[in-house]
């Protein structure tokens, strides 16, 4: 049983969202119970800044890997994951304070250590606080205040978006990352910024992955079908073979799929041995062929991971290890697209 628990807590890669399933709030959306509204002209604002010393620094492996941000020729706007899972100690229920200590330390413990990370090989990273909705917007009946609670998460990423935009970016090139909460504020972005505006001259790639995108999104951006395209986007989410969780929904099976071990939307399966590596709970550790990978009814697939006392492992929700299961593929991806946009657009770039 020992055993189990622990192979259970690896697996669990940036979080316990498990944990935020049992909260609900009984209390209406309240503009009137809103955090103060986020300085993005403030470091502590973001949670990641490439002249700023921050958990996106951080190196997968035991010192193979550098982070390069300094010499980046692009940039990534990466919009992180809930993490404000559990139930609210102050006033504000539905949005969490950006200077919310405990949030704030998952958020850069989970996501920007193990996702934002990802990407201090190929881009400067700018990772923006927002007032993130609880995740029992996800879940509640109270539809109304969910969407008032995204949609004020929404606006501060807008607002860090342009904050970046006039003060950062200088025409370089850019890449959006998301995961989870952080994609459904992506996808918006990305349909008011890019999708068939000038801004999408400068998109490298946008991985925006945990949540169902559909390709009748955009107009003009499409889904990335090789691992050189640019203006393009990826997009997974992750279970085990033949698992169909009880909300499953049919939409969903007409999602765009990307399997990262080829970075195409097509079906064909992909052994583990293409997997460069992926991470787990410890972060020094690059395992390599970690997980095969399949596309199917708009979702990726996999086998058990290939670890150590996997013949315990229950998990069929993988959620949690979107981008961890392939963290080395989409490290070289960005590298690889992020070179490639460099060679083809090379008279946009600015240092």
């Amino acid at each position: 049983m020992k055993g189990k628990i622990k192979l259970l807590v690896l697996v669990m890669c940036y979080g316990a969202l498990a944990l935020a399933q049992d909260v609900v709030i009984y209390d209406k959306f309240s503009s009137e119970k809103t955090p103060p509204i986020p300085d993005y002209s403030l470091n502590s604002s973001w949670a990641a800044l490439p002249f700023m010393k921050d958990k996106a620094d951080t190196t997968a492996g035991t010192g193979t890997f550098k982070d390069l941000q300094n010499d980046a020729l692009a940039d990534v706007f990466f919009i992180h994951p809930t993490s404000f899972i559990q139930t609210p100690k102050d006033k504000y229920h539905w949005n969490c304070d950006i200077s919310n200590f405990e949030v704030n330390k998952k958020t850069d413990e989970g996501a920007i250590t193990y996702q934002a990370s990802v990407f201090n090989s190929s881009s400067k990273i700018y990772a923006p606080r927002y007032r993130q909705a609880h995740y029992s917007s996800y879940t509640t009946k109270d539809t109304q205040s969910a969407k008032q609670a995204f949609d004020l998460a929404y606006s501060d990423v807008k607002k860090a978006f342009e904050y970046y935009l006039s003060q950062y970016n200088v025409g370089r090139p850019i890449i959006i990352a998301s995961h989870s909460q952080g994609t459904n504020h992506a996808i918006r972005l990305l349909k008011e910024y890019f999708d068939n505006k000038p801004l999408s001259k400068q998109l490298v790639c946008a991985y925006i992955i945990g949540m169902p995108v559909f390709d009748t999104l955009y107009t003009n951006i499409k889904p990335c079908e090789s691992a050189t395209a640019t203006g393009c986007y990826c997009s997974w989410q992750t279970f085990a073979k033949g698992y169909y969780p009880k909300k499953y929904k049919k939409p969903k099976k007409y999602s765009v799929c990307t399997n990262p071990l080829n970075w195409t939307t097509n079906a064909n399966y992909i052994s583990a041995k293409m997997n460069q590596g992926g991470t787990l709970r410890d972060f020094r550790k690059i395992i390599p062929e970690l997980c095969d990978a399949q596309v199917k009814d708009g979702v990726l697939r996999i086998n058990k991971p290939n670890i150590k006392g996997k013949i315990f492992l229950r998990v069929n929700n993988y959620h949690i290890g979107d981008y961890n299961l392939f963290y080395m593929n989409i490290r070289n991806n960005a590298e690889l697209r992020v070179r490639i946009f460099n060679e083809n657009f090379s008279n946009t770039i600015q240092k």
